[in-house]
């Protein structure tokens, strides 16, 4: 941390000559600078509301309001019915002020009753969801008419949080139906007298407790804005006890194909950079509103308020996510560095400015230039991130709660984000291109177990040879938010602010660029070493967890080239359905049956939503497969394959629609326990291990990359660790036309599972499912007719 005579703007001493005052001039400008930019904000947060609050009309529709309300008076007509007068009967003014002024309040009160009808309007139109049933068929007349009036309410150019009011509530199901979608998803994972168990004990649940716990859960979701996502926070994530690194913390990857730039400083430089424009963005309300791809449907939003400044912190039995972004925007002005078992904060504006690429890299290189070794302790203290959550706890309560310990944490959960400057090389490249990627995979998912502040919200890490990738934690927002993110961040830094020749930053250095080791460059963070002999044991203890957790980890990371999502959908088969029954068909290749399979969904949709679980092991799918591999004919495989696919639509749509099944018997379950009665049926329920864990990684954002002209620019996607420990994690993301990238995860201590073996079984599932699609008579192949337009909504 700086010495004290850095961080204050004046000193005075009193002297026998009277007293001496001694100004630092340059934290004084400072002061000034960040005073401006602070208000600039509040004026930019202030303006944002009043947009956000009249949309879908607009600040300046107040004005025709008021003229037309003007002249229709000056035309000896009273459109107010009377109301007019009565105002002026309140007003203390001249008979001419008095209508004046009548006026203004009367055009004002009618503007505010439109906005709210028309707001009423757009959360009446964007809680129709019969559209999503209709994509690939007939479009009924009322989805046509449904269409034309959101797309007029939506003309005007929206803020990022513009729709969030108008967002509907997400809805309860009912226990009927969801018992029913349960008992359906099970049915092929069980035999004849295990189901007919657990449709007793189902019809049971139904008839008995099933309706109280209904009754309050009908409740909260009246009284609040989303009836799951904050109990999904506290009781999936904040409350676990165990360590987030590879338990709940994802990654993300740099391009598959190339480097930016070899020059670790540089590419940090432009990284940072481009993260801080995303801020920007995010501040200003400047990014476009998520959509539902290839259409005009908003998404919830809510989730970007806390992408920055943000950590998670432990407690005794549930953890809090502490949100800084609302703090002075002095406070907020650095990131976090670690570097060779150092921390640094690194200051990224001056002067009110922020700096440019270029001088980030100066500065960054004055870091990996620095040659001061660690403290006591310092080296590894990210380990306590990275253990279990109480011991962390207690580390913090009793040697993190004051002093110079306190303000150094603080430090680092305060700032921006984290950066790691990481002393290994990684990526593709080499004499085994297969291994450095999964290698590249671990390193990003759980590094050196100490080199990384699992806390924070994400971490950003540069590697030696140029490389970067990121590591998140999950209690605060889902994957699709850090990807679009991260979609920004690699085509910023390649497309829009690129290199020099020699691979550097673009642009100049300010002479006057304060030194590292001044207040307003970067500064080493410091500790109080008396006490740190306690913290070093259990910086040893949590790193033994942490390492045995991170060797236990298998990684592997491959790009399916044979063909993408182009050749898929000329087959009349949904890109995603198509994967996750090749899936099954791996998983069934290689431990012999079925399992329970999580699918992530969104619900955002709605208001403040998160998640919800396709169960795409259906009976559908489970048909097709046997038939399959048991010699059923090609034709008889073919028709099954199309109804799995049509069923696992059918099943995502239904689950981004709020009609799924996990989330509301999750819910169920906690109201169960705050009424301390026990629900046998839900107690299996939730305790049911889901041992294929999937997700898709989508591209939100492909108009930022230009993959015709530069085709080696392809992100690799991301990954997480496995849910179960004898089950299969698996990541995939769709790139282009053309590839599909796939992370898979297990553990080792498994003799059941092998990470490697499995991604073969993908590849060949795969491969197997299109020669059979392949084979198709094209006579025999459904087709797009002309009642079955291709529909852009």
């Amino acid at each position: 941390m700086a010495e004290a005579h850095q961080a204050v703007a004046f000193q005075f001493t009193i002297t026998p000559e009277g007293i001496d005052l001694q100004l630092s001039y340059q934290a004084l400008n400072q002061i000034y600078h960040s005073g401006v930019r602070s208000w600039k904000r509040r004026v930019s947060r202030m303006r944002n509301r009043v947009i956000k609050g009249v949309y879908p009309a607009s600040p300046s529709s107040w004005l025709f309001v008021v003229i037309a309300i003007l002249a229709t008076l000056y035309m000896r007509s009273d459109p107010s019915m009377g109301l007019i007068d009565k105002i002026q009967q309140h007003l203390p003014l001249s008979s001419q002020g008095q209508t004046m002024l009548s006026a203004l309040v009367f055009s004002t009160l009618l503007w505010l009753s439109l906005i709210l009808a028309l707001r009423f309007c757009l959360k009446l139109l964007l809680s129709y969801h019969q559209w999503m049933f209709e994509m690939h068929g007939p479009v009924s007349n009322t989805t046509k008419v449904w269409v034309t009036l959101l797309r007029l309410l939506s003309s005007r150019k929206p803020l990022l949080y513009s729709y969030q009011t108008s967002l509907p509530h997400l809805p309860v199901p009912t226990i009927k139906d969801t018992l029913s979608r349960y008992l359906q998803s099970v049915r092929p994972l069980l035999s004849d007298p295990a189901y007919k168990r657990m449709t007793e004990l189902a019809n049971g649940f139904e008839s008995n407790l099933g309706n109280r716990l209904q009754r309050y859960l009908k409740l909260k979701a009246l009284w609040a804005t989303n009836y799951v996502s904050d109990w999904w926070e506290e009781y999936i994530y904040l409350r676990s006890r165990g360590p987030i690194m590879v338990n709940s913390n994802y990654y993300g990857m740099d391009f598959l194909f190339v480097t930016p730039t070899s020059v670790q400083a540089a590419r940090a430089g432009n990284t940072i950079t481009a993260l801080l424009l995303y801020r920007r963005k995010v501040n200003r309300e400047e990014l476009k509103p998520s959509r539902v791809p290839g259409t005009v449907i908003p998404l919830c939003a809510a989730q970007y308020e806390r992408m920055f400044n943000t950590t998670r912190t432990p407690g005794l039995e549930t953890g809090k996510t502490k949100e800084m972004h609302y703090l002075n925007i002095r406070n907020l002005e650095y990131v976090a560095v670690y570097h060779k078992g150092r921390f640094f904060r690194l200051w990224v504006y001056n002067a009110g400015r922020l700096l440019s690429p270029r001088e980030i890299e100066h500065q960054i290189q004055r870091i990996l230039d620095d040659p001061s070794p660690p403290l006591p302790g310092e080296e590894r203290l990210g380990a306590l991130t990275a253990g279990d959550r109480v011991p962390w706890h207690q580390m913090r309560k009793q040697y993190f709660s004051s002093g110079i310990n306190k303000r150094s944490l603080d430090i680092i959960e305060r700032a921006a984000f984290f950066v790691t400057l990481d002393d290994e090389e990684q990526g593709m490249k080499g004499d085994d291109p297969a291994g450095n990627l999964d290698r590249y995979a671990k390193s990003l998912l759980h590094g050196k177990c100490y080199d990384r502040w699992f806390d924070k919200s994400f971490s950003i890490v540069i590697y030696k040879n140029g490389k970067n990738g990121l590591n998140a934690e999950h209690s605060w927002a889902d994957a699709p938010t850090i990807a679009h993110l991260w979609e920004f961040t690699l085509a910023t830094d390649a497309f829009q602010l690129g290199y020099t020749d020699d691979e550097h930053c673009k642009g100049d250095v300010d002479r006057m660029l304060p030194h590292p080791r001044s207040c307003c460059g970067t500064s080493r963070l410091r500790y109080s070493t008396s006490s740190f002999k306690e913290v070093q044991a259990q910086i040893c203890t949590s790193l033994t967890v942490a390492q045995s957790l991170a060797d236990d980890v298998d990684c592997h990371v491959f790009p399916f080239r044979e063909f993408g999502k182009g050749r898929v959908k000329k087959l009349r088969v949904s890109p995603d359905a198509f994967i996750q029954i090749s899936l099954q068909l791996a998983y069934y290749r290689d431990r012999g049956g079925f399992c329970l399979t999580y699918e992530a969904s969104m619900t955002r949709l709605f208001r403040e939503g998160r998640t919800e679980t396709v169960r795409s092991c259906s009976n559908e799918t489970c048909a097709f497969v046997k038939a399959l591999e048991g010699g059923e004919s090609a034709e008889q495989c073919r028709r099954l394959l199309r109804l799995a696919s049509e069923g696992h639509q059918n099943l995502y749509r239904m689950a981004m629609t709020g009609a799924g099944i996990d989330r509301h018997l999750f819910c169920l379950y906690v109201v169960s326990k705050y009424l301390g009665v026990d629900s046998p049926f839900l107690k299996e329920v939730l305790s049911e291990p889901w041992r294929l864990s999937t997700s898709q990684t989508p591209i939100q954002q492909i108009e930022l990359f230009d993959i015709k002209n530069h085709p080696d620019y392809i992100s690799l996607g991301g990954g997480f660790g496995p849910v179960a420990d004898d089950g299969y994690g698996v990541s995939y993301i769709i790139v282009g036309e053309d590839m599909i990238n796939f992370h898979v995860s297990s553990k080792y201590s498994c003799k059941e599972t092998d990470s490697h073996r499995f991604g073969a079984e993908i590849h060949k599932a795969l491969q197997d499912i299109m020669a059979l699609m392949s084979a198709e008579p094209k006579s025999a192949a459904p087709s797009r007719g002309p009642s079955q337009p291709k529909k852009q909504l």
